[in-house]
């Protein structure tokens, strides 16, 4: 009965949508990314309810505690209800994103090259300088 409540660790990252394919949770597993109450974690280590989870992706950490498990992967809301975030975690995320938004530099030419009518502009500027 036991072994009914643990399912693995990559398959639970997967079900719970943290990555889109089980491969992908796999892959940060082995890379480190994730920890499984404290400690880094193989992919096939058990999860089961009340375990703490962080996941790191780019920039941002969530720290989750499992409330349920799954070895299917479901719609979205139903791996909504396999987790609940901490709020030091959802608070830290938030100001991760507003930091990086803030550092984002605006530029004019997002491919790096102007338009055919940003080209006629800068041209009738020159024009009017000489």
């Amino acid at each position: 009965m036991d072994e009914l409540n643990k399912v693995r660790l990559d398959k639970w990252l997967w079900a719970a949508r943290f990555y889109k394919t089980r491969g992908l949770a796999a892959e940060a597993v082995d890379g480190g990314k994730v920890q499984l109450n404290g400690e880094r974690a193989k992919r096939a280590k058990p999860v089961q309810v009340g375990d703490e989870v962080r996941v790191r992706s780019g920039p941002y950490e969530h720290v989750v505690e499992v409330t349920g498990v799954a070895e299917r992967r479901g719609s979205a809301a139903i791996a909504a209800t396999l987790y609940r975030e901490t709020e030091a975690s959802r608070a830290a995320r938030e100001t991760v994103a507003a930091h990086v938004k803030a550092m984002q530099v605006q530029t004019r030419y997002e491919s790096g090259r102007p338009t055919k009518r940003d080209r006629r502009q800068l041209d009738e500027l020159r024009r009017r300088d000489s």
